[in-house]
């Protein structure tokens, strides 16, 4: 049986936001101020967009009337997605970043920097890119050697496939 606050409520949401077609990546309660926010994050293979999250905010807003989990107490929901720099976990988050540069903090120690093009069970085939005008290299990276990985932001992407589209296109 659940003890913790978190675990009766995933138990409780965590069905809820599958029957919507989405993963239930987080939940979090804070105290701001005399109030409590349930922060929950939800995405999916394809991302989830406003109307989803909406009907899932819905769903949930629902089920969580019909309980007492989140106790007397007023409390604000937030249904959200996890963001541009999410933190990688779980094998579903790295198969949703192939094509996105990575931050990799290694477990012996270090970081890598790289584009992730594959994912199978056992790792990542990924593109190191090339500093000062040097090629691009490939490498392989085990899961057991991650120890953290966060997707990183990108503005401009020079080697984009639209810009690889469009030099085909003038050859």
């Amino acid at each position: 049986m659940s003890t913790t606050q978190s675990e009766r409520l995933r138990e409780l949401l965590e069905p809820l936001v599958s029957s919507q077609g989405l993963d239930l990546e987080e939940i979090a309660v804070d105290s701001v101020g005399r109030k409590r926010v349930l922060r929950v994050v939800v995405d999916s293979d394809t991302g989830a967009d406003l109307d989803r999250i909406a009907d899932v905010s819905r769903a949930l807003s629902a089920k969580l009337d019909e309980t007492d989990v989140m106790g007397e107490g007023e409390y604000t929901l937030e249904v959200g997605t996890p963001g541009a720099e999410r933190a990688l976990t779980e094998h579903r988050h790295y198969v949703r970043a192939v094509d996105r540069l990575v931050k990799f903090q290694l477990a012996e120690g270090g970081e890598l920097v790289a584009r992730i093009l594959t994912v199978d069970d056992d790792g990542l085939d990924l593109e190191v890119p090339g500093v000062k005008g040097r090629r691009a290299t490939s490498r392989r990276l085990g899961f057991p050697e991650i120890d953290k990985a966060r997707v990183q932001v990108e503005f401009s992407r020079k080697d984009s496939k639209d810009s690889k589209d469009e030099k085909e296109e003038e050859a």
